[in-house]
């Protein structure tokens, strides 16, 4: 047994991954796809590629190349319209979560038919793109990690009392855009949404303490049977 590091990479099937928007952009993506699939998978959106946000961001990667093999779940991200990390650069250019709507729509038509249930989990700028557009999914959940709710407006929010679906809320204590008080009085106009502060924790989630945490509470809204996640690993 050895222990899980930030650098640690269990099995999966791994598959570099080409999506066509509707409006004719490139996207460069992966799909981590667990050996033995429990019929779940995660669709990753990614921080603000301004930003240095990439589908390579550390909580990202580290789910994909841990989840597959501990719980079932698979994993896509990919790199929205204009965006470029290790895996490649997507076509086309950045448009504030505007024309995104298309890199979302491509995705998810992508997993629809390969699994039985799809989960959003945004990140910073991602959950910004959850909220817009993912209502409008048949998703079997959402998860935001630490949003920032810059993007985002309030008839947008509303949307999500029509969601049957679970929408989770990870707030970091010490969050640089979006604390606990703000985001419960935002949060307010959805009747359904469970707000999780994580203590100590920063908009980054910097440190293995953290991506365990949030890894943890993911798999505890997916597949509550496989949480707490082993740190080690044979």
């Amino acid at each position: 047994m050895t222990e899980i590091k930030a650098s640690t990479e269990l099995a999966s099937i791994r598959q570099p991954i080409e999506l066509t928007t509707s409006d004719g952009e490139l996207l460069v993506g992966e799909l981590a796809k667990a050996i033995d699939p429990s019929g779940d998978v995660i669709l990753f959106l990614h921080p603000l590629p301004t930003h240095g946000g990439f589908m390579d961001s550390h909580i990202l990667r580290k789910a994909a190349n841990r989840l597959p093999a501990m719980t079932g779940i698979s994993v896509f991200r990919f790199n929205t319209r204009g965006t470029e990390s290790p895996h490649g650069k997507s076509s086309g250019e950045f448009d504030g979560g505007d024309k995104e709507r298309f890199d979302l729509e491509a995705a998810f038509e992508f997993l629809k038919p390969q699994f039985d249930r799809i989960w959003l989990v945004g990140w910073s700028f991602g959950t910004e793109l959850v909220l817009k557009y993912g209502w409008q999914y048949p998703i079997a959940g959402a998860v935001l990690l630490s949003p920032p709710l810059h993007r985002t407006t309030n008839d947008e929010l509303l949307r999500w009392n029509e969601v049957q679906a679970p929408l989770v809320a990870l707030i970091p204590e010490l969050d640089d855009f979006l604390t606990e008080g703000p985001a419960r009085e935002k949060f307010s106009v959805i009747e359904e949404i469970d707000i999780q502060v994580v203590e100590g924790a920063k908009h980054l989630w910097v440190g293995e303490t953290y991506t365990r945490e949030v890894l943890n509470r993911i798999v505890k809204l997916i597949a509550p049977a496989k949480s707490p996640l082993p740190t080690q690993w044979s």
